[in-house]
């Protein structure tokens, strides 16, 4: 029998036409309160489609799988090209197991235009999806920059904080700038081609994925296109000093779009998708300018959460540092440290976005995340608090959960390639042991100060099982990582074998 990934049946298509689908469909609807029904239905099917995806990939095999290519733009030779390969295969469920989370979160603090609202959710949801499945780099780009009319809204109109329209504008204008070099890398990569064939522009341009992998490129231009999609992604990731946005975002956006902005690290799948494979002598040579930037933003990102008295501004730093480690995976060029990277970015969906949802849900009961408002939450609230434990648990990498495998593959690689680099990230985990005790302990234990505190209600079964699936995977993970790490292996050895002197 033919494998279904082979079978030419366009499922990852569906997948990503299901949900600005399922938005039209939210305006056919004469009641506005059935959209959050229809948009949480068409997420389920599309999770119906990502599981299918997973189920029908097959690990032991190289290369990308499920492709789908089209001529899009002939005269340019841009392609509606897409597929999945291990590095990006486990992203969609967990991405779409998010979005989930995130329309469950809003069901009933979204009052006003719902139905707007829970359009522009499917959209943002389509367009990340697209980012993991595009193999044309201008496909690619185009994913990439329709998340920023969805998120510019979601932000300026159904902000909590009083500055959310900057908030918004900020988040836009830095993601636009970031666009610009990224755009210029992946022309270079095609003018290159057009160079080295002799055909010309546009006749020579090629902007596939696999194409521009096997393309040589000369040291001067390959140390430009590093730079160029280094910076590029970096602003997504956040990378130290391109991080403002975040902190900005997780206190004056809604507490479910910052689980995004926490759960999803596209810039950080993106250096490792684009940045070093296709410039791979010019980030062997600048391995040190990943490395160094890692270890600021572990040490940055661990010190400012452990000085912070908002949960929000505590999570966002937290995620800053926990990036720095997924730099030092990718510095290290090995299978331990990119497998590690790839582990600790599919932690961020579940663990990062989790954590974030339990922080918007208390949010919506107290009104707050500020230290002052909360203590004595676990005697009112016992589940929420005990869940959250467990999520901090797996930030901080407590064996048993799923933040373990990926912390320790991340530390071991760093240790043995970038000596100072892993000690440094071993102090980043010891205060991010700090500060995570510390603020939990102010905020969930003692005694209870706040009435809205004292009379909020536990959580909801709506809002449980969610959280309660992300729970189990992140302790399925822990207990059994190898389940997670064999669907890598392979596209992550192939990814080290592209890197010269391997």
């Amino acid at each position: 029998m033919m494998p279904f990934s082979d079978s030419g049946f366009p499922l990852l298509s569906l997948m990503i036409m299901t949900l600005p689908i399922g938005a039209g469909l939210i305006w056919l609807m004469p009641d506005p309160r059935k959209a959050r029904w229809i948009a949480l239905l068409t997420a389920l099917i599309d999770l119906a489609f990502t599981l299918a995806i997973v189920m029908g990939f097959d690990s032991s095999a190289g290369g990308f799988q499920f492709v789908e290519q089209h001529a899009w733009i002939p005269t340019l030779h841009i392609q509606y090209y897409i597929g999945v390969d291990g590095i990006s295969v486990l992203f969609l469920p967990l991405t779409v197991l998010l979005f989930i989370g995130v329309i469950l979160a809003s069901w009933t603090s979204v009052r006003t235009l719902p139905r707007l609202y829970y359009t522009l959710l499917l959209i943002l949801e389509s367009a990340t999806l697209g980012i993991f499945c595009a193999l044309d780099t201008i496909l690619f780009f185009l994913f990439w920059e329709l998340t920023l009319v969805p998120i510019f809204f979601l932000i300026s109109l159904w902000g909590v904080g009083p500055q959310r329209r900057y908030a918004a504008v900020k988040y836009t204008l830095m993601m636009l700038t970031g666009g610009v070099p990224l755009l210029f890398g992946f022309l270079l990569l095609a003018f290159n081609h057009a160079s080295l064939n002799g055909m010309g522009v546009p006749d020579g341009l090629v902007f596939d994925y696999p194409s521009l992998l096997n393309i040589p490129l000369p040291a001067e231009l390959q140390t430009a296109v590093f730079f160029l999609l280094l910076l590029g992604f970096a602003v997504k990731a956040p990378v130290f000093p391109l991080h403002t946005w975040l902190p900005t975002i997780t206190m004056e956006g809604p507490v479910s779009i910052a689980a995004i902005m926490t759960g999803l690290k596209l810039g950080a799948y993106g250096l490792i998708r684009f940045t070093v494979p296709l410039a791979p002598a010019a980030a062997r040579e600048y391995h040190w300018l990943i490395a160094g930037l890692g270890v600021v933003a572990i040490i940055y990102g661990a010190l400012m959460a452990l000085s912070q008295t908002n949960l929000r501004r505590m999570l966002a730093f937290s995620s800053l540092s926990h990036v720095g480690l997924v730099l030092l995976g990718i510095a290290s060029f090995n299978l331990q440290g990119i497998q590690g990277a790839l582990f600790q970015l599919l932690n961020f969906s579940i663990v990062a976005g989790g954590i974030f949802l339990l922080t918007g849900y208390l949010h919506h009961r107290v009104g707050s995340t500020d230290l002052i408002s909360l203590g004595g939450v676990a005697s009112s609230m016992p589940l929420l608090a005990a869940l959250f434990f467990l999520f901090g648990l797996a930030s901080m990498g407590v064996p048993g959960t799923s933040g373990f495998p990926a912390e320790f593959l991340l530390i071991l690689s760093a240790l043995e390639t970038h000596t100072g680099a892993g000690l440094a990230a071993l102090a980043g985990v010891v205060i991010g042991a700090a500060y995570f005790l510390g603020i939990y302990r102010r905020a969930f234990l003692g005694p209870t100060h706040n009435s809205a505190v004292a009379d909020a209600i536990d959580l909801r079964a709506r809002e449980l099982w969610v959280i309660v699936v992300m729970g189990i995977l992140i302790l399925a993970a822990g207990f059994y990582p190898d389940s997670v790490l064999e669907l890598t292996r392979t596209a992550s050895e192939d990814w080290v074998r592209m890197l010269p002197g391997n």
